[in-house]
């Protein structure tokens, strides 16, 4: 049965959380999953300028200097956002990650946008699901030899929660990769937006964008949906459709989860603080839904988030996630995980106490 490593927030003077975490870390193998040499992503959601739910740059220095005491070269990580916002380029993006705290000096690695300037460095990794053929990762990602992975752990308006599966499988897409979970369509132009630079003319991999009167035009027999001209669109003129179900949306994410574990050894760590009913990709932050619980650490995707539920719904009484978007099951992420062999549902809590 898979371990998952946890441990609460009680502190006393000598043995307080960052001590904590890196007797989690080492109590859960970090020196086993990542060795001398390696590049190690350090993926993490940097967060939303304005949201102020994100973890701390303190924790996340934690983990550098345990990878790098075993000869490791980690680097921090996240990819670029489908949506338009602060961290949708490398140069928005790296921004935000500075205003929010994540400096190298203060992390101790340098920081490395995923996917690129625009969102579309990416390598393609197959893994013929049911769903997904070729997954479009983000190549600093997916070129790393091994992988740790933060987790502020909270609600999800699409997939009911947010957890270890969704930080990997969707933050890892490059931006055409964000595009092909989220919509089973192609991207339109919003006219109003368009200045006519012809810059995603001239990026388009098939030809099917032209300029009618300094307005681009898309040509949908010759669309792929690669979602280039998203990535290329510095004005917010190119837009993706958003009409994936939420079902099919949760399963795509997990087959790109898949994809990015594939033959790469990984850790996984979760703080279940601040539980916020909605993604970090939010420009603010609502009230917590669940009180503070601790923080998890595993070597089992699947198992990891089980169990940062399952603490949730016990310290709450009742379903927190549900009741905040109604109708999204999160359940659906967990079976169509464990039913990949992503990892297991069943687990066994290791509460490690620090002796306090």
């Amino acid at each position: 049965m898979t371990e998952v490593y946890f441990t609460d927030l009680t502190t006393k003077p000598g043995i307080g959380l960052l001590k904590k975490l890196e007797i989690l870390l080492s109590r859960a193998g970090i020196e086993r999953v990542s060795h001398k040499g390696h590049f190690t992503a350090v993926k993490i959601h940097f967060g939303e300028y304005g949201n102020l739910a994100f973890i701390r740059p303190n924790f996340v220095r934690i983990v550098i200097d345990k990878l790098k005491s075993v000869g490791a070269k980690p680097f921090v990580t996240d990819a670029n956002t489908l949506y338009r916002g602060s961290r949708s380029n490398a140069v928005d993006h790296l921004w935000t990650a500075t205003m929010n705290g994540f400096t190298s000096e203060i992390i101790g690695a340098p920081i490395i946008i995923a996917d690129g300037l625009r969102g579309s460095d990416e390598v393609e990794i197959e893994i013929n699901g049911n769903y997904i053929k070729k997954a479009k990762i983000s190549s600093a990602i997916a070129m790393a030899d091994s992988l740790v992975v933060i987790t502020h752990f909270k609600g999800h308006e699409q997939t009911g929660f947010g957890g270890t599966i969704k930080n990997v499988g969707m933050g890892s897409a490059s931006r055409a990769g964000k595009l092909e979970q989220h919509t089973t369509s192609k991207p339109y132009v919003k006219t109003d937006k368009c200045i006519g630079c012809g810059f995603c003319v001239k990026n388009c991999p098939v030809n099917a964008i032209t300029l009618v009167n300094h307005i681009a035009m898309i040509d949908y027999d010759k669309c792929l949906g690669c979602g280039q001209c998203i990535a290329m669109c510095n004005y917010g003129a190119m837009l993706p459709r958003w009409d994936e179900s939420n079902d099919i949306l949760s399963r795509k994410m997990v087959e790109y989860a898949k994809a990015v574990l594939k033959d790469k050894p990984a850790l996984f760590i979760s703080f279940i603080t601040q539980v916020s009913p909605d993604c970090d990709c939010w420009s603010i932050n609502r009230p917590p839904i669940a009180p503070d619980i601790g923080i998890a650490v595993s070597t089992d995707p699947v198992a990891l988030d089980q169990a940062c539920i399952d603490l949730v719904l016990e310290r709450t009484g009742h379903d927190p996630f549900l009741e905040v978007h109604p109708g999204v099951s999160w359940r659906e992420q967990l079976e169509y995980a464990e039913k990949l062999g992503l990892g297991s549902r069943e687990y066994k809590l290791e509460k490690v106490n620090v002796n306090l």
